[in-house]
């Protein structure tokens, strides 16, 4: 089914934009539920967008009209409590899917976090494998993925489950490319950790791929290999010319500095990642997810290399005189 008119929310996010890029190349108009047109228009602008290459809607769903396609893309990523989680990622998602039309073919993001950390003993998390989030953002995505499936069972809706996001209009991995470029480089935790991620155009790619998959998923997109933390803060520092030292610091001290982070809301909004909820992600030890289930139902590849990504992100940092 052929993408007439798409509607696409969280189109001034990551994904969002990169999304909106993919859509104008390929001429099709794309509706942007959005707080601020202002917003919505500058972004066009520094992408080099025309105006009208997507028509901002007022953000309430009752106003969205009959898209032939939709990317339900907007959520919180990082909140003070579990019911802010639960009223943006869960009841905003629901009434969104209740204001499209049934026959919409809608893509929506979840996260890994869904389902958790790689189980112990295997290479990588399955879609067969138990979910086991241990943080409320990712209890919430769990959350919103089994509403969809009890009041949406025969709606053509694919859940997707992307790891760790990388490349051009991130605003995530900033401090990481500071970091990357000083003399001392810190890292988590004394052991080595592996990794999931994917290049936010090949985010794009499978959303496209989920149009004509036929199936609702929730499915786990992921590159073909994994990443430690020590090749991610490398292959940063060679985006930014670093040419530091990478020092490993013990769990128990990210632990103190998480519970200050808590404690002081000016560090909470500076470092939203490593409150004590959100740093529960750092400790174990693997989040690795195995992609093959989704390529087998789409024919869908990722394409783009961890270094390709980091400099792509590292060039758009830079461009907007950001680093």
């Amino acid at each position: 089914m052929p993408v007439s008119k798409l509607l696409v929310t969280g189109a001034t996010g990551f994904v969002g934009r990169n999304l909106l890029l993919r859509a104008a190349s390929s001429g099709i108009p794309v509706w942007a539920p959005v707080r601020s047109a202002e917003k919505l228009r500058a972004c066009l602008a520094d992408d080099g967008l025309p105006p009208g290459a997507a028509i901002p809607l007022p953000p309430e769903p009752d106003a969205w009209g009959d898209p032939s396609h939709a990317v339900l893309s907007a959520g919180v990523l990082f909140a003070r409590s579990r019911e802010e989680y639960f009223s943006v990622n869960v009841d905003w998602a629901l009434r969104a899917l209740r204001a499209l039309p049934a026959e919409c073919r809608v893509v929506i993001l979840s996260s890994q976090s869904a389902g958790g950390p790689t189980p112990s003993g295997c290479l990588a998390r399955e879609e067969a494998h138990q979910d086991r989030p241990i943080t409320w953002y990712g209890e919430s995505k769990l959350a919103m993925e089994n509403a969809i499936a009890r009041e949406f069972p025969h709606r053509p809706i694919t859940v997707l489950r992307p790891p760790m996001i990388l490349g051009a209009r991130d605003s995530a991995t900033l401090p990481l490319f500071k970091m990357a470029r000083g003399i001392v480089r810190t890292k988590p935790g004394l052991r080595k950790k592996l990794f999931s991620f994917l290049a936010v155009e090949d985010v794009v790619d499978a959303i496209f791929a989920a149009f004509d998959c036929g199936r609702r998923g929730p499915f786990y997109i992921a590159s073909a290999l994994p990443v430690s933390d020590i090749e991610l803060i490398g292959s940063a520092a060679r985006a930014v010319g670093g040419h530091g030292i990478t020092v490993r610091v013990p769990q128990c001290l990210v632990r103190v500095l998480a519970a200050a982070v808590d404690a002081v809301p000016a560090w909470r909004a500076a470092a939203p990642s490593l409150t004590r909820d959100r740093a529960k992600e750092i400790w174990p030890g693997r989040w690795v997810v195995d992609p093959s289930a989704f390529r087998a139902a789409t024919g869908w590849s990722p394409r783009i290399s961890l270094d390709e990504a980091l400099q792509s992100a590292c060039s758009f940092y830079r461009a907007s005189r950001r680093l």
